[in-house]
């Protein structure tokens, strides 16, 4: 179980009247004294610091030469191999920051280099590779004839295999923003923030924005030779600063603003500049113009590229290629990829905290777990929820396969820090038991041999004891609210203040909001569904929140739980307040709730007690256009437990509820035997799957019958597999069994059987007098 979280809320402070009259010209009519506290807290102090952050025309961006001797020294090789016409080679990752950076020195570079013929991209498969350069990528390389490799959002640590590349005979400028080595590498540069002081305004920038300042240095050192202006890889920098969550301060957050700017004339796919990236936002409905349109849906989609295929290199395509019909394609392969990371993180998230329930985590500091089957491709997110879930640096491996020299079997994986915790620093303690790791203090990437995870696991626990007991105690998890706000602030002015501060990320969040002594209206779960319409593992619950302040209810979600998690009592929660682009709406998203310190009752608001309608028979069917006042049973249930859902809905949702369905079928159960293995021999014959639900409405049966189907085509030689696009059928016609056999016989009996009970059970509840429901609904309001 999780440890204790802390809340605590940012104590709200006098905030300097010109501040609120400089929000207020920001957004007129508005008090502008929300958007003013959180810039006061955050230490926005000054005039001049507000113009910056407020308005990008207004800020001024360092130079790429602040990088010094480095990014001379990458000019110069560039423009010798441009001068000498030499084969030139991207060498990229595979993760959001990397695919972009990639894509913007293919674009960059490609002015000064032909694609293709001169110039080439590399990105390591997630799957099989590491991140970083490798002995075999660069031995391909070579074959192609490349004499210059520029890496991006990788090589800062590979000394190793520089010297390799050196004796290949190939130069290497490295780009990169991940934590240095302690001697500079034998390369001809290296470009890397981290060489910066922690307060200079390029200090944090992602491996998209060092390759974008790289390429911004050339086109100033060559001016006449691009022909693509350099504002229109913009888009690519801001995707890659945002998804790579890096601290967007200084010219982080001026290249996220002109990014979003670039990004929004992809809205329109028939005018997009990049119609690979106006796809995605069509497929993941949003827009645009938002950072969390990027952190939320094109990022995740981005990444799940390699998370799921391994392979990487078509994302470069999806977001640099100028073919509608070849985007679509790769958008919706794209979207498919990140359907199925969903259930494969929702999977392994369920075993890593079943896991997680048999141990005594009194005893761990540092959560250490491995399996054989689980997927490479999702473990850095999953143990990014573990570390926030239980407040303890988590590293998660999967131990199948092994290293490419045929040696002892390689765990490999991800680890993801919590607070202030330097994880990289930790790692590089034990660094004698790794066979390869790299990162930052947040986040890494690490293999080891699989025999060493216990001594492993050991060794990391007990050093950060050992650092904890030095520090005396260790704080507890705190969520932190910015201001303290109602139910009737919600809504579009509050949000048009707050958006003042976006892009919001590391170093600047989201606003974070806290309403007390609230409660919840018209809870929900549903499963999200993909760009086809099929259903997603995925949950979220729905809802609508009130408190004292209005009589008005405000919509809102919570990710990843279910509606029993929230309470039927008064509740203090934190949340955030955002806009959905698809509903045009303003919600809130839940990030925790506790129960209040006032126990005060929840208002109610019980239906009248002829909220239960008749509408079985034709005639006394409703009104045209009565959805959203009455709620419609269309299906004829066959146990109460059915029609108790429907009640407990309406009277949740304050809505009358019809009992609708017409009469129940009535076919002879061994004609829907017939239909049950025609329908199996069919799909055994096509290869196509179908969904429990069509099967469902196929046969007109319940789930516990179809269940019973199942055993029943079984007994005939028939194989059901199930898997996230439905089941699967498969028949060996070999394996038919005579009927006359028991084993064959039996559980089509017991089919026939429960089919007889389901239409029974249907009848009654057709058949039932009105009275007889509205009397079971009562005692169900009064439990409620």
């Amino acid at each position: 179980m999780a440890d204790s979280i802390q809340w605590q809320v940012v104590p709200q402070t006098n905030v300097p009247e010109w501040l609120v009259q400089a929000i207020q010209e920001c957004v007129p009519g508005l008090s502008g004294r929300f958007a003013a506290q959180v810039l006061w807290q955050r230490g926005v102090s000054d005039r001049h610091q507000l113009i910056g952050f407020l308005n990008p025309d207004r800020y001024q961006p360092a130079s790429p030469l602040a990088f010094g001797a480095e990014i001379e020294w990458a000019i110069d090789r560039l423009k010798r191999a441009y001068q000498q016409k030499e084969t030139v080679a991207i060498w990229g990752d595979f993760d959001a920051d990397g695919i972009t950076s990639t894509a913007v020195l293919w674009e960059g570079l490609g002015q000064f280099f032909q694609p293709d013929q001169q110039l080439f991209y590399f990105i390591p498969n997630r799957l099989t590779e590491s991140h970083g350069l490798s002995i075999a990528g660069l031995d391909t390389l070579a074959e192609r004839g490349c004499q210059l490799i520029v890496t991006c959002d990788t090589g800062s640590t590979n000394p190793d295999e520089i010297a390799y590349a050196r004796q290949l005979g190939i130069d290497l400028i490295v780009t990169d923003h991940h934590t240095l080595p302690l001697e500079r590498p034998d390369v001809v540069a290296i470009v890397n923030p981290r060489y910066l002081p922690s307060d200079h305004p390029l200090a944090h920038l992602s491996g998209v924005a060092v390759a974008y300042k790289l390429v911004e240095a050339l086109y100033n050192a060559l001016p006449d030779v691009p022909k693509q202006p350099l504002d229109t890889l913009l888009d690519l920098v801001g995707i890659g600063l945002i998804a790579d969550l890096v601290e967007l301060k200084g010219d982080c957050r001026y290249l996220a603003q002109r990014g979003i700017e670039q990004l929004q004339k992809n809205q329109d796919i028939r005018t997009a500049p990049r119609p690979g990236i106006a796809k995605l936002l069509e497929l993941c409905k949003r827009s645009g113009d938002r950072p969390t349109d990027i952190a939320f849906g094109i990022g995740p989609r981005i990444n799940a590229i390699s998370r799921i295929q391994g392979d990487a290199r078509f994302g470069v395509e999806l977001l640099t290629s100028r073919n509608p019909e070849r985007c679509r394609l790769l958008a919706e392969e794209t979207e498919l990829a990140n359907t199925r990371r969903k259930a494969l993180q929702k999977d392994v998230m369920q075993q890593v905290r079943s896991r997680l329930a048999e141990m005594d985590l009194s005893t761990t500091s540092v959560i250490v777990l491995a399996d054989s089957q689980w997927s490479l491709g999702v473990l850095g997110l999953v143990a990014g929820q573990i570390a926030q879930e239980y407040g303890r640096p988590t590293i998660l491996l999967s131990t199948e396969g092994s290293d490419v020299q045929g040696h002892s079997s390689l765990a490999r994986g991800s680890a993801r820090s919590v607070g202030q915790i330097d994880l990289y620093q930790l790692m590089k303690q034990q660094e004698h038991l790794l066979h390869k790791f790299g990162g930052h203090p947040l986040a890494a990437g690490l293999s080891l041999p699989a025999e060493t995870i216990p001594l492993f696991t050991e060794a990391i626990n007990r050093q950060l004891r050992e650092q904890q007991f030095a520090l005396g105690s260790p704080p507890d998890r705190v969520i932190q609210a910015d201001l303290v706000v109602t139910v009737a602030d919600l809504g579009k002015d509050l949000f048009r203040e707050l958006k003042l501060l976006e892009p919001c990320g590391m170093g600047n969040p989201t606003p974070r909001l806290l309403i007390q002594n609230c409660w919840f209206e018209n809870v929900r779960n549903q499963n999200i569904r993909d760009w086809k319409g099929r259903k997603v593992r995925y949950i979220k619950t729905e809802f609508e929140i009130r408190d004292d302040s209005t009589q008005e209810r405000f919509p809102g979600l919570w990710w990843e739980h279910y509606r029993d998690d929230i309470p039927n009592r008064r509740c203090d929660v934190i949340a955030e307040l955002d806009f959905n682009t698809y509903h045009k709406r303003y919600e809130i998203r839940l990030i925790a709730l506790q129960p209040s310190a006032q126990d005060d009752p929840i208002p109610t608001t019980a239906p009248a007690a002829n909220w239960v309608l008749d509408w079985r028979s034709p005639d006394s069917l409703s009104p045209l256009n009565v959805e959203d006042s009455v709620l419609q049973v269309l299906d004829c249930p066959s146990s109460w437990d059915e029609l108790q859902v429907w009640f407990r809905r309406a009277i949740q949702e304050d809505r009358k509820l019809a009992i609708a369905y017409p009469p129940p079928s009535l076919d002879a159960p061994v004609e829907t035997w017939r239909r049950l293995v025609g329908i199996a021999k069919y799909l055994s014959r096509t290869g196509q799957p179908a969904t429990r639900l069509q099967l469902l409405q196929k046969l007109d049966i319940g789930d516990r019958t179809l269940q019973l189907g199942f055993e029943s085509l079984k007994a005939l030689g028939f194989d059901i597999r199930s898997s996230d696009q439905g089941f699967y059928i498969t028949w060996d016609k070999t394996s038919f069994p005579p009927l006359s056999e028991e084993g064959a016989i039996a559980p089509i009996n017991h089919f026939l059987a429960a089919i007889r009970e389901e239409q029974f059970r249907r009848q009654y509840f057709y058949e039932i007098p009105i009275a007889t429901v509205q009397a079971i609904a009562q005692q169900t309001q009064i439990r409620s």
